[in-house]
C-alpha cells in the first residue's frame, strides 16, 4: 500500500483540549452500508465519544454517524455501539494503559484510508483546569509571536 490517500473525514477538536494524548493507534471500524456512505458524506460527530475494551474486544460509545439520506429501512441507530478492530498484541498493549490510573481511550478521528474507514484511537489522561489555562495561554503567546513575525521584514 504505497500510494494510499488519506482523507479526515472528523476530528475530534474537544479531545486535544480536554486530555492529554499519550500515544495513538489505528483501528479499524465495523459498519453498515449505508453507516459507510453517510461517513463518506461527513455526517459522523465524535465530540463526546469514547472507546472501552469488554471481554477481549474493543467497542467505540456515543459516536453519532447521522442517518443516510437515501438508506429507508437499512439505516441503523445513529448512536449504536460499533465494534474496532484490531489486533490482538495492540488490544493487549491498550489494556495494559487503561489499567493504569487515569487513563481512557478516545476517539481523535475518523478518516478514509484508500476505501476503508479508520479510527485514531488516542491513549488519553484528563487534564486539569490549571493545564488547559496553560495551554491557552502557550497559544496566545504562539500566535502574537506569529503576528510579531509576519509584521517585521528580515
Amino acid at each position: 500500500m504505497a500510494n494510499v490517500s488519506l482523507k479526515t473525514i472528523a476530528k475530534n477538536k474537544k479531545a486535544f483540549h480536554e486530555y492529554f494524548i499519550e500515544e495513538s493507534f489505528e483501528a479499524g471500524i465495523s459498519l453498515s452500508g449505508t453507516e459507510v456512505k453517510s461517513i463518506r458524506n461527513g455526517g459522523v460527530n465524535l465530540k463526546d465519544s469514547y472507546a472501552a475494551i469488554e471481554k477481549g474486544q474493543l467497542f467505540v460509545y456515543n459516536m453519532h454517524i447521522s442517518p443516510y439520506e437515501k438508506g429507508n429501512i437499512f439505516n441503523k441507530d445513529p448512536l449504536r455501539t460499533r465494534a474496532l478492530l484490531m489486533h490482538r498484541g495492540e488490544i493487549n498493549k491498550l489494556i495494559g494503559y487503561i489499567q493504569q490510573k487515569g487513563y481512557t481511550l478516545i476517539p481523535l478521528s475518523v478518516y478514509l484510508k484508500g476505501s476503508l474507514v479508520k479510527v485514531q484511537l488516542g491513549v488519553a489522561k484528563g487534564k486539569q483546569l490549571h493545564d488547559k489555562r496553560h495551554a491557552i495561554a502557550e497559544r496566545d503567546a504562539q500566535r502574537d509571536i506569529q503576528r510579531e513575525m509576519r509584521g517585521k521584514d528580515y
